[in-house]
């Protein structure tokens, strides 16, 4: 995970990721934003979830995430301008200091199932409601 330096998120504990640019696919931008955000280079990726956000503030406004595990990679985690790496065991996971909705899909990404889900927010803080759904291997 990373802890969050500046703009959105800014002082969270988070994944790591960003815009996908003109001319890139989903998972080129995935790549890209780890290794500018974490100094590693995904070697093994795989597409795990698609999630989506709505906020109160910004009603016509919708956030869609795409959520990658990663296997395997080459690197070291390093600190960028944008993001602080750290590993955390599994029980130490601090979601206190995360996103709401990241208790709800995070322990589906960590059991490697596949997932989609929405999130509408009332702000920053506090989750309004949500709809997850988890889906079996094909």
């Amino acid at each position: 995970m990373g802890m969050k330096k500046r703009g959105f998120g800014e002082g969270r504990w988070n994944g790591f990721g960003g815009k996908v640019e003109k001319g890139e696919t989903i998972e080129e931008a995935a790549r890209r934003e780890l290794k500018e955000e974490a100094g590693i280079l995904a070697k093994k990726m795989k597409k795990q979830g698609v999630l989506r956000f709505t906020f109160e503030d910004s009603p016509k406004e919708l956030l869609e995430v795409h959520v990658f595990s990663v296997s395997s990679f080459e690197g070291r985690p390093a600190e960028s301008g944008e993001m602080r790496p750290k590993w955390f065991e599994v029980g130490q996971i601090p979601f206190a200091k995360m996103w709401p909705d990241d208790k709800i899909w995070l322990p589906l990404l960590l059991k490697k199932k596949r997932f989609e889900g929405s999130f509408h927010f009332l702000d920053n803080d506090f989750l309004l409601s949500h709809t997850i759904f988890e889906f079996s291997e094909a």
